[in-house]
């Protein structure tokens, strides 16, 4: 599995748990499902662009600062559509992008392997 795939898995994963982090909000609560897939597409997305950078720069710092930049805009333009709730969108949002870009600069894929010797 190359850093694309696995930052698309992980990043649809903790989609999901994002978008559940909307049953905090009581005011949401009816609308939860359309939140949680929509925070899975966001998720999937985000992860594709964090894998896609893991995979050019290899750097830690770099990938994180990504990730969390990421995860953050990801996040802001959803609650700008929503007008309200910013805080309690972009927190989960930017702790998956923040999570991801760490993951995928930590993931060692086989092209990143040193040659075996024979």
């Amino acid at each position: 599995m190359n850093k694309i795939t696995y930052g698309l898995i992980l990043g649809g994963i903790l989609g999901i748990f994002d978008g559940l982090t909307s049953w905090f909000t009581p005011e949401v609560r009816p609308q939860l499902t359309g939140i949680v897939l929509g925070s899975t597409c966001k998720g999937l997305l985000a992860g594709v662009l964090i894998g896609v950078f893991a995979r050019k720069v290899h750097s830690l710092a770099l990938g994180v600062l990504f990730g969390l930049g990421v995860g953050l805009l990801f996040a802001f333009f959803i609650a700008h559509m929503q007008g309200k709730y910013y805080f309690e969108i972009m927190l989960p949002g930017g702790l998956v992008g923040l999570i991801v870009g760490y993951a995928t600069q930590k993931y060692r894929d086989s092209s990143d392997a040193a040659p075996s010797r024979a």
